[in-house]
């Protein structure tokens, strides 16, 4: 989930797929079909993880405030970020783009509050299937801030898809939780990031915009945090370790599939998502996906694909 999941994220996927691309490329031939099948389990697994750690955000957020959930979240992801920094040299720390890391962080930090925030009101299947909406925000934002030419079809393809969110949220129906729309605002968080990711990728070390925007958005998050603190449970704390490394273990197995497949490739399996979400949901929390949630991905996940589609065949051109 961007998550940064640390996404999305939403999110790093701009820079996993540009330190991928800089990797030593696979021997030519031999098992293509293994290499693809290697990275879809690789993209499986980030998944997998993301849903676990929707699972602790929801499960801890109930307790403590989101302000202390981030903060521990990207503490704990800073601190098991450091021995990958030490590995991998001193030159590694070496950054001329602090503005860029705190610009990064501030959006980070708000995501993911809001994101937690949601996981607090609305089932972890609603929270995924808005959640798909950031490249619909990425769309708009990339042509409103990037100047970015969007043909007709692509705006078809986003209005449909926010058709299906309307499907998702029920406005005006009795269902309708008004509680649901900050899982929204957390996608336009997250599609912001990506779009400062698109201006700024390859100028800066794929560990170091890890590290530096996990440890100032920990910094960011620590006043909200002091301020609602409440002393967490051993348990816990254990809890928001396994968040935090696994925020960064989300990343590297990204990374590892963006090494094997091509990015276009893997979209179309991001919506696997939904199934596991929606599993982990019934099973830890006995939560059953509401049949307009269902419609609602069905109109969201095909219109999103396009926009995908779009995007990745007017970049080869």
């Amino acid at each position: 989930r961007h998550r940064v999941r640390p996404a999305s994220a939403p999110t790093h996927r701009a820079a996993a797929a540009a330190a991928a691309a800089d990797a030593p490329a696979s021997d030519p031939e031999p098992k293509k079909a293994t290499a693809f099948a290697v990275g879809i389990l690789w993209f499986f697994a980030h998944q997998l993880i993301g849903v676990g750690n929707d699972v602790i955000m929801k499960y801890t957020g109930s307790t403590l405030s989101v302000a202390q959930v981030v903060f521990l979240r990207f503490a704990f992801a800073t601190l098991t970020m450091l021995p990958v920094m030490f590995l991998s040299g001193m030159d590694s720390f070496k950054t001329d783009r602090v503005p860029l890391h705190v610009a990064r962080s501030v959006l980070l930090a708000c995501g993911i509050a809001l994101y937690c925030k949601g996981l607090a009101a609305a089932p972890i299947a609603v929270v995924t299937t808005l959640n798909f909406t950031i490249p619909l925000f990425t769309l708009v934002m990339a042509r409103v801030f990037l100047k970015e030419t969007v043909d007709a079809t692509r705006w078809i393809g986003t209005l449909a898809g926010f058709a299906g969110v309307m499907v998702v949220m029920q406005p005006g129906a009795a269902a309708f939780n008004p509680a649901w729309l900050v899982v929204l605002l957390s996608a336009a968080m997250f599609a912001s990031l990506d779009v400062l990711n698109k201006v700024f990728v390859g100028k800066e070390s794929f560990w170091a915009m890890i590290f530096y925007t996990a440890l100032f958005t920990t910094c960011i998050a620590a006043v909200p945090a002091s301020l609602a603190w409440v002393t967490p449970t051993a348990a816990q704390l254990g809890l928001l370790a396994i968040l935090g490394a696994g925020a960064n273990l989300l990343l590297f197995c990204l990374l590892k599939s963006f090494s094997l497949v091509d990015a276009s490739a893997l979209a179309p399996f991001r919506y696997t998502e939904l199934m596991w979400s929606a599993a982990v949901g019934f099973l830890v929390f006995g939560e059953i996906p509401a049949a307009t949630t269902l419609i609602g991905a069905a109109v969201i996940i095909p219109s999103t694909l396009y926009v995908v589609w779009a995007e990745n065949r007017k970049n080869e051109e």
